[in-house]
């Protein structure tokens, strides 16, 4: 897969060759300006004639933490790609300035050397070079790319961005799922000197047209043709936009449109010297921006939180570290399996920056792995490390509840001893393990572990949003414990976790070595919102100044906007969220999570809780019933899961299949007021008991708009959308 060098003698041929009509050829060997952004190419990919103007990202100087020796303008040519750059400020909005990292004393942690992307890739290229690095089933069969190749294929696809216009400092965005054409796309846009841009695929033409425009994505990089259709239908609202490359099957327009093939496009490298890309290269330094990671919107417009090489590198290094997973990739390779949205921070951590850490091999999920198939390629994989988000876990706890329902009576009684021991066991603190577990382990929870692809396993993990209690600890019945770990985009993902030998059910885990949490203003309880500290934190929201100073202060702390305290044993545990909690007309201070946690933790058949009750007299609740989803769009359908057709069987003596049906059973409404009876009996004031209640005739979902694409819950838009039905529930009520 290696393509042929060109000398740097070819440097004066490529003048000549061929240049895209919508290429914007400034780069090195056309002006004297290297690393400038003004140029001002007049013909957009629609052919459209436009003026380019260079936006005003511009560093912010005040409130900075600033350097004794000043600073210098983020565009000067540096000696990179490793050289820290000189930088006046803690953080900026311009992706081309850099930053000051917060450097530490201990050369092990926090005061790791600096490098950046290539010089760290290139290494582990180096010493695994023909160790598998990707793998991915092609009508049925495994395609494997080695380190070699991987590196190959990324030197090649950068060239092949420069040649056709991409820019220093913008974007290539990328749209679809998992394949190892994504991670290449992304590793190559940075070797590039661009800025690597993930794109959910399920966002809607506008929000992607939203974060294409707000990167300057010079280049956008699809799926397939759902995803070409999707681009065509805003490129003309994209003034930066130069080409579009499609990666699976044959784009239904053609070069001469500024589409290409993967083929085609790979093909292009060819015209550009490795003297143009080591030159991009020179001009790089770890505390400049690399990849820009969107947030999910919830509460208004994404902000493109800006990571720098050395955010990445760092945070990945010191993760695995942390976790123990430093093997030498000879003797055993550390299995990764890719199939969470890579827009989001936690799967690019994970699927992206961790196995180049340690050389270890990625096997891609098939495109429908969460329809069902990702059990498939688990089994295959056997993967050593698997990071999930709590309803990816609840789902695999939902089928597997399921399917002890039809155990015969003898399977079921030694289960559901096997259960008990395994809980049992993972709760003895002092290492001690309870009569009979190593039997039960070898004869029930080996072979779940084995029908999971789990059996070698040395470390699962969830992200994104706590898993409940309930969820940890039904795995942690079949010995396999889930290691919450908590972070957020803007501290390059994770910041505390939960280990093997160092775990606590609810709690968000220790912060690892060189990153440290304050609690701010805590309260009698020692909860306060709590504040990162780090070089894992973020560079600063791309083109948003006052956005970036709400979240990080003088002495560059990231607030997060989480509330929370640290428990006597230093675990950090998430009691609220500062924008969702609940100021009742009282004046009571409410966070709604813990109570929406305790109501699917009494009632199983409740898919989602929301909790009312801002500025309200009290809380009221919104309940969604546990259904199944339509496996193509998402969408939840009338059908109702196993867990929630048993459930009203066994509470309210009826058989159901549908939510509609469930809905006019008698019994299910007081089936329901005594599970949230219980739950207010663990209420810590009566302020927080949750008084009224209703159900929704279909559950939350992301095309239903309640979700975002990372699947949090969008409060304001529910509260939109469900307005006259949450106005009924406080008409004339009088609780207090």
């Amino acid at each position: 897969m290696t393509i042929d060098k060109i000398s740097d003698e070819a440097a004066t041929d490529y003048q000549l060759s061929r240049i895209p009509g919508n290429a914007s050829p400034k780069m090195e060997l056309y002006n004297d300006q290297m690393g400038s952004t003004d140029s001002s190419p007049t013909s957009s990919i629609n052919g459209s004639a436009f003026v380019y103007q260079k936006p005003s990202f511009v560093a912010a100087t005040n409130g900075h933490v600033k350097t004794a020796n000043g600073g210098t303008n983020g565009y000067k040519v540096n000696q990179g790609p490793d050289a820290v750059a000189d930088a006046e400020d803690i953080w900026t909005t311009d992706p081309g300035t850099a930053v000051r990292l917060r450097l530490g004393r201990d050369p092990e942690t926090d005061g790791m050397k600096p490098e950046s992307l290539p010089t760290w890739f290139k290494r582990t290229v180096n010493n695994f070079a023909h160790l598998p690095a990707l793998k991915v089933k092609r009508g049925g069969v495994w395609k494997t790319w080695t380190y070699l190749d991987y590196f190959n294929d990324v030197r090649t696809a950068a060239k092949a961005f420069i040649h056709l216009g991409l820019e220093p400092f913008h974007a290539v965005g990328i749209i679809g799922f998992n394949s190892p054409e994504w991670f290449i796309s992304d590793i190559a846009a940075i070797y590039a000197g661009g800025l690597a841009v993930g794109i959910y695929s399920t966002n809607s033409p506008e929000a992607t047209q939203y974060n294409a425009y707000d990167s300057r994505a010079n280049i956008l990089v699809v799926d397939d043709d759902k995803q070409l259709q999707k681009v065509l239908k805003i490129r003309h609202e994209l003034p930066h936009l130069r080409a579009i490359i499609q990666y699976s099957g044959k784009p239904s327009k053609g070069v001469e449109d500024n589409v290409y093939s993967w083929a085609e496009f790979m093909a292009l490298a060819k015209l550009v010297p490795d003297s143009v890309l080591d030159e991009r290269h020179r001009r790089m330094s770890p505390n400049k921006c690399c990849t820009i990671i969107y947030t999910s919107g919830t509460t208004g417009n994404p902000k493109g939180a800006m990571l720098s090489h050395d955010n990445l590198i760092w945070t990945s290094k010191s993760a695995m570290r942390t976790a123990e997973l430093n093997h030498n990739p000879i003797k055993s390779q550390v299995v990764f399996v890719s199939y969470l949205p890579l827009s989001h921070v936690a799967a690019q951590m994970t699927d992206l920056y961790l196995p180049i850490s340690c050389g270890g091999v990625v096997w891609f999920a098939e495109p429908d792995a969460l329809k069902g198939t990702l059990v498939n390629t688990l089994r295959e994989a056997r993967p050593t490390f698997l990071c999930g988000v709590p309803r990816v876990w609840e789902k695999i706890a939902e089928k597997m509840q399921g399917m002890t329902k039809h155990m015969n009576p003898v399977k079921l009684w030694i289960n559901t001893k096997a259960q008990g021991v395994g809980l049992k066991s993972s709760q003895n603190q002092n290492g001690s393990t309870p009569f009979g577990f190593s039997l039960i382990n070898a004869v029930v929870f080996r072979k779940v572990r084995q029908q999971l692809g789990l059996d070698r396993c040395l470390y699962a993990c969830s992200g994104a949003a706590p898993m409940s209690k309930e969820t940890q600890e039904f795995f942690l019945s079949y010995n396999i414990p889930i290691y919450d770990i908590y972070g957020m985009s803007e501290s390059s993902a994770p910041h505390t976790m939960n280990l093997p030998g160092c775990i606590k059910i609810g709690s968000a885990g220790k912060e690892f070595p060189g990153v440290t949490t304050k609690i701010e203003k805590p309260d009698g309880e020692g909860n306060g919102e709590i504040c990162m500290y780090g070089r894992h934190v973020f560079m600063g929201y791309l083109g948003q100044d006052a956005k970036t100073r709400d979240v990080l202060d003088e002495q560059g702390y990231l607030h997060t906007g989480d509330i929370g305290k640290k428990d006597r044993d230093g675990f950090l545990m998430i009691t609220g969220r500062l924008k969702e909690l609940l100021i009742t007309a009282g004046g009571e201070n409410v966070p709604p999570v813990p109570i929406e946690d305790m109501i699917k933790e009494e009632l199983p058949i409740v898919s989602t809780a929301m909790v009312i009750g801002d500025k309200r007299k009290f809380l009221s609740v919104l309940l969604t019933l546990k259904s199944e989803i339509n496996l193509e769009t998402g969408a939840p359908l009338d059908k109702l899961s196993r867990i929630s057709r048993d459930w009203i069987q066994e509470h309210c003596g009826v058989q159901v299949s549908t939510v509609s049906a469930a809905l006019k059973v008698t019994g299910l409404e007081k089936a329901l007021e005594k599970g949230l009876a219980a739950v207010n009996k663990r209420a810590t004031s009566r302020a927080q008991c949750v008084q009224k209640f209703k159900v929704l005739p279909e559950d939350f979902s992301i095309i239903g708009g309640e979700l975002g694409p990372t699947l949090k819950l969008k409060r304001s838009f529910v509260c939109e959308k469900y307005s006259a039905l949450i106005e009924s529930i406080y008409e004339g009520g009088n609780e207090a």
